[in-house]
């Protein structure tokens, strides 16, 4: 099984963004003017255009002609599809995530906490906070949002949203292991069912992908501008 990760810059006002924006819904333009801030609604409307076009792509139908429908907890999809999708951005970046399998993703910009163990030790279980206590300095804020990636893309692949209780579940998160699902609660075996990777992303980012797979074949693009996406799709023969 294969999934493809598209990596994209959101910042930006040339032609390719006003295009991308162009592809929006009538409800996703509102959606977007919900936003205060110019910067949130601009990056809104160049991510979902981002993702349209490459539905629009991968399905071979128009961009603009795409109706998404949601999960009960919210998660976007296109009905008989036959693909399924996630998006996940933080600061400037964005990824989009297309497989054949449900698929989660997440990205975090990797920034100073003052209460990072306060938080760990609220969301995340007994095991993780305690191998985040063993590191110090930026070993350990880099150890907590490459752990906060993992779980995140991996209840983002579940489609249920916070309903999931984070401490619920362990992931790896020391320096030099493996991205893993280590343990599920109450359902021993079931983490080895499942695939949580690394993605990769600029040197101040941490990003992973889950899916419910023992091995996937992961293609990850280059980080890419938007008016540089239809010579990347066009190389990737999609």
């Amino acid at each position: 099984m294969e999934v493809d990760v598209w990596c994209v810059r959101l910042g930006g006002r040339g032609a390719a963004s006003q295009m991308l924006a162009d592809l929006l819904s009538a409800t996703e333009r509102k959606r977007a003017a919900s936003f205060h801030a110019e910067e949130h609604r601009q990056k809104f409307a160049i991510s979902r255009g981002v993702l349209r076009f490459l539905l629009g792509h991968y399905l071979g139908v128009e961009a603009r002609s795409l109706e998404f429908e949601y999960a009960a907890h919210g998660k976007p999809f296109v009905a008989e599809a036959g693909i399924h999708f996630n998006v996940a951005h933080s600061g400037e970046m964005a990824l989009f995530a297309v497989g054949g399998l449900e698929v989660g993703i997440d990205i975090e910009k990797v920034r100073p906490l003052a209460d990072l163990m306060s938080v760990a030790g609220r969301f995340f279980s007994e095991a993780e906070a305690r191998d985040l206590a063993s590191l110090s300095g930026e070993a350990r804020s880099r150890a907590f949002h490459h752990c906060w990636a993992r779980k995140e893309a991996y209840i983002k692949a579940l489609g249920i949203g916070l309903s999931l209780p984070l401490e619920s579940f362990r992931v790896s998160l020391l320096p030099g292991e493996p991205a893993g699902l280590l343990e599920i609660r109450g359902n021993p075996g079931l983490e080895l069912e499942w695939l949580i990777t690394d993605v990769a992303a600029p040197e101040d980012y941490a990003a992973a992908l889950a899916v419910r797979a023992r091995e996937i074949r992961l293609w990850t693009s280059p980080i890419l501008e938007p008016d540089q996406l239809p010579v990347a799709l066009y190389a990737r023969k999609i």
